[in-house]
């Protein structure tokens, strides 16, 4: 029976398929994980794109929804027989009546994931560890591979023997420091964008903001920071409207590996700003770093406005990869 795809594609807005995984191995479901590993032509999603079905769930999107639902039916199969699949549309396909309007060739890989399965259960444990993994399959046999080199492509692919790799990078975790409405709304935004989202407020309510996926710390920055984590793939976004919060922030993050710190403020402050770093030791390369003003500059100034530039420069900064603090 193939798996119904409802009218609305609200399951292509999740870009990691890990999630629907991790629910179909809770609920003992065997699911279904098709990867996209050639592009040819153009097309709207990369290679290493993925959709993930397990009984009356989806996860991803592939085209554009171009071949989701027929990929649906090939995926229902898979599950029942086992057996790997690997579809071809566009020029060459076997299926000549389902048309990519953009023109490309796309080839798809399709593998059944037992509930138990050992790489499944690898990637789980990298993904809840905050390490980046390379899944290696042919389809039939897969395992996870443990700290890929600098540099390892999103996806790649051998013809002889076929085997696909797909780089797991940890979730981008973005981490708001503030509680005025741009705060919030960055920190909602990053949420909804499928980010590890938590608001930092020092001394703030002991109730949270009751934002849906939003973590809260009310901590001093230092400690919060600390507590909940600053690696390679973390953003901090400052924006507390107090010099002494935010100075105590920046010299945290600028000093850690995060892959991206930025703070709120007026431009014609900002030499004053940086000065007090620089007098708390805080060195030049560190100060390159920084992203001040915040955002990218859309014109904007209302809070979600605000907010789109800010997460649209975090994504901008992930996709250049992760780099080492600098000294």
């Amino acid at each position: 029976m193939p798996f119904d795809l409802p009218d609305w594609p609200l399951f292509g807005l999740a870009e990691d398929v890990r999630p629907a995984l991790r629910a179909a191995r809770a609920a003992g479901e065997a699911s279904v994980l098709v990867t996209l590993f050639s592009v040819e032509g153009g097309g709207p999603r990369p290679p290493g794109a993925q959709m993930l079905f397990a009984g009356g769930l989806a996860a991803g999107f592939l085209s554009g929804g171009c071949v989701e639902g027929d990929v649906a039916i090939h995926a229902a199969r898979t599950l029942a027989d086992g057996e790997p699949r690997r579809l071809v549309y566009g020029e060459g396909g076997p299926w000549p009546d389902i048309r990519l309007l953009c023109g490309a060739r796309i080839e798809l890989l399709v593998e059944r994931i037992a509930p138990d399965d050992a790489a499944a259960e690898a990637l789980m444990a990298a993904t809840d560890a905050r390490r980046p993994v390379v899944w290696r399959t042919d389809g039939a046999a897969r395992r996870v591979i443990a700290d890929p080199p600098p540099g390892q492509p999103d996806c790649r692919v051998w013809a002889s023997p076929f085997v696909v790799e797909r780089l797991y990078e940890p979730v981008l975790r973005v981490i708001v420091v503030g509680g005025d409405p741009t705060a919030l709304a960055t920190a909602q935004l990053a949420a909804q964008a499928g980010f590890a989202a938590t608001l930092v407020r020092p001394k703030g309510p002991s109730a949270p903001p009751g934002l849906q996926g939003v973590a809260y710390h009310r901590g001093e920055p230092a400690a919060a920071l600390a507590e909940v984590g600053i690696d390679p793939w973390t953003a901090v976004a400052v924006a507390t409207h107090d010099w002494d919060v935010d100075q105590a922030a920046l010299e945290v993050a600028l000093a850690s590996p995060a892959a991206y710190v930025g703070v709120l403020g007026a431009r014609r402050r900002l030499p004053e700003r940086l000065a007090r770093l620089r007098a708390a030791g805080v060195t030049d390369a560190q100060i390159a770093r920084l992203k001040a003003p915040i955002g990218l500059d859309l014109g904007g100034k209302a809070p979600w406005e605000v907010a789109v530039s800010v997460i649209a420069q975090i994504i901008a900064e992930r996709d250049r990869g992760p780099r080492p603090a600098e000294s």
